[in-house]
């Protein structure tokens, strides 16, 4: 097990002393209730050391390397955005991207792709059975480490190679879809921030949503357009 070397010095202090317990027991040539009780001291003073070590790595855990990925910094709307909702969505993914270990993130409506923001592909993003399940559930679904989740093909789109994706619904027909630097990178405070905007979202810009994505469906034009 990986740990940092403060939580490695009392394992392995707790280690040697409780192999030199043992040893001492087993050497010594006769074992009265003093050198017992004086061995049964040393194996507690010793195992509590151990863990404490272990305490120690999971107070401060190992953080995971940031995934070398690949992708170009960049900002795509749907073409026919009123101002107001591309400033709800702008300073949204502003902060996602910022206060969050998000590397890309895109907003889906109705299967139209509304914002992609971070590093960004020029393949077009579907959603499959994970983000529909999520829609069905209307539960945010969150792929702590990517590559051990069957299907997850469908977030290639999004970037390839991501460590991470959490999924987050809105209103039965909206998500959040956000891509992570590192595996477990998200923290439940993140998970109740992209549900808090989601929401409001959802209270505030629903009607709004469903016109940009019929006028979106009339033009014929589902891509979003950099901006």
């Amino acid at each position: 097990m990986d740990m940092p070397a403060p939580a490695r010095i009392p394992v392995v202090a707790g280690a040697v002393g409780l192999l030199l317990t043992v040893i001492n027991q087993l050497s010594a040539e006769a074992v009265d209730p003093s050198l017992q009780r004086a061995g049964v001291v040393a194996a507690i003073l010793s195992v509590v050391l151990m863990l404490v070590g272990l305490l120690w790595t999971r107070i401060t855990p190992v953080v995971a390397e940031r995934a070398e990925l690949g992708g170009a910094e960049g900002l795509c709307w749907a073409q026919g955005l009123p101002e107001p909702l591309r400033r709800e969505l702008g300073w949204g993914s502003a902060l996602v991207l910022t206060a969050t270990p998000a590397a890309t993130l895109l907003v889906i409506w109705n299967q139209t792709v509304l914002l992609r923001r971070g590093l960004l592909t020029d393949s077009p993003f579907l959603p499959g059975a994970i983000c529909l399940r999520c829609l069905e559930s209307g539960k945010a679904i969150s792929l702590v480490d990517l590559k051990l989740y069957p299907g997850r093909e469908e977030f290639d789109a999004l970037l390839p190679g991501l460590p991470s994706v959490l999924v987050q619904p809105f209103a039965g027909h909206g998500l959040l879809v956000v891509g992570g630097w590192s595996v477990r990178c998200f923290s439940r405070s993140d998970l109740i921030w992209l549900e808090g905007w989601s929401q409001r979202l959802t209270a505030e810009w629903a009607p709004a949503l469903d016109g940009v994505v019929a006028t979106v469906a009339a033009s014929g034009d589902s891509a979003p357009g950099t901006g």
